[in-house]
């Protein structure tokens, strides 16, 4: 168990809010941490409850956004009728709404609170649910993404000094607008398993695209086939992340924690049950120890199962970082339960599984040449493995 652990959270971070019916709706950060508060998991003598949030500065969001870019932001803060299609504002994954600058602002300064709070004040690992917005791009929003938290976070530590940073992406959809900012820095790696641009948003993401031309193999694209379920998601995450993790030494794991690759999930197409997300996140966990001396600042990112999926999936990603699990069969409890009801005329899952038992079977311990999932991983290895000096071809084939 770590010895300290923080937790970011300030009920402002609900005022990142498109609107009635849009998809990424601040009720389901609201659940989690309810749900996370309810199990106890802040009262631990080792987990710090990180708050208030401090927003992030205009500096801090140049260094990765342009200043023209925030510029447009901060007009259409003020002006609700803007579309400004050229920096992707205005428009229906991305409508304007008053004080959107600074609500914006204040989700960065959030995992920006816990990259500082890991680099300043010895903690081990940082959870920020609210975080994870990580389809935004330098000069444009996109995808529901107006600041990339994730990007300014990363880049922070960079400037602090940091050489080698590993960024794990398991939303389903591919962590696009990370992988372009840090595309041509050695110091970076960004790993992102999505379902396939072939079907999905945001239609990037294919395992050539691999990095720029001062840092060949950092950029790691596993584009999963349409149907794959806790097995194959386990076997394809097992089979790449570990060997560059490895390789690469990191001193810190950034890892996004969309919760949309569940099987419910209504934008997607992956079937992955709570339990799976659960074993990735004690892989993650596993990893931050084995890889990076335990360093590890973990982030939300998308999930549109408000209810269903995502306060079970981040209060076990919470469980899991401050070192006290949540038991799969656990019931939740039942001022949570009514919390629900009262707040969104919905009922509440009754316990924290959906009743599956997944596990990863090795990829070097018979690779099919004909399935589908099997096709993926290699894909990606050929792409990227020569890079690491590593062997693409597995030991064993059916």
């Amino acid at each position: 168990m770590s010895e300290r652990v923080g937790v970011v959270w300030d009920d402002a971070l609900k005022g990142y809010d498109f609107g009635p019916g849009h998809p990424l709706a601040p009720i389901r950060v609201q659940l989690a941490m309810k749900l996370v508060e309810d199990f106890e998991l802040l009262t631990h003598e080792n987990v710090k409850l990180l708050t208030p949030v401090i927003p992030a500065t205009r500096e801090e969001l140049e260094r990765v956004h342009h200043s023209d870019y925030i510029d447009a932001v901060i007009r259409a803060s003020h002006d609700g009728s803007i579309v400004d299609e050229t920096h992707g504002l205005g428009t229906a994954d991305v409508p304007v709404f008053l004080n959107m600058h600074d609500e914006s602002a204040r989700v960065c300064g959030a995992t920006l609170g816990g990259a500082q709070a890991l680099h300043r004040d010895g903690f081990d690992h940082v959870v920020s649910l609210a975080g994870g917005l990580h389809h935004a791009m330098p000069a444009a929003a996109e995808g529901f993404c107006v600041y990339n938290d994730i990007g300014v976070a990363i880049q922070w530590l960079l400037d602090q000094g940091y050489e080698r940073i590993a960024y794990l992406d398991v939303d389903v959809h591919h962590g696009d607008g990370v992988q372009a900012m840090f595309w041509d820095d050695p110091r970076v790696i960004t790993i992102s398993l999505h379902e396939s641009p072939k079907t999905l948003f945001p239609g990037t993401g294919y395992p050539t695209e691999s990095g720029g031309p001062n840092a060949p193999g950092t950029a790691i694209n596993v584009a999963l086939p349409a149907g794959t379920g806790d097995q194959g998601w386990l076997r394809a995450f097992s089979a790449i992340v570990p060997s560059i993790l490895e390789e690469f030494a990191p001193e810190i794991i950034v890892s996004q924690h969309g919760t949309d690759a569940h099987r419910i999930d209504p934008l997607a197409h992956l079937m992955m049950s709570l339990d799976g997300q659960r074993m990735s996140y004690e892989l993650v966990h596993r990893w931050a120890h084995t890889f990076a001396g335990g360093k590890w600042l973990a982030v939300g990112g998308g999930g549109y199962a408000w209810v269903e999926v995502v306060p079970r999936a981040w209060t076990h990603l919470v469980g899991e970082a401050v070192g006290h699990p949540i038991a799969p069969d656990s019931i939740l409890p039942e001022g949570y339960r009514q919390f629900v009801t009262d707040h969104v005329g919905q009922e509440s899952p009754v316990t924290m599984t959906d009743g599956q038992t997944p596990w990863a079977r090795p990829f070097d311990n018979g690779f099919d040449p004909d399935d589908h999932l099997d096709q993926a991983v290699m894909a990606t290895r050929r792409a990227v493995f020569p890079s690491w000096g590593l062997v693409v071809e597995p030991s064993d084939w059916f």
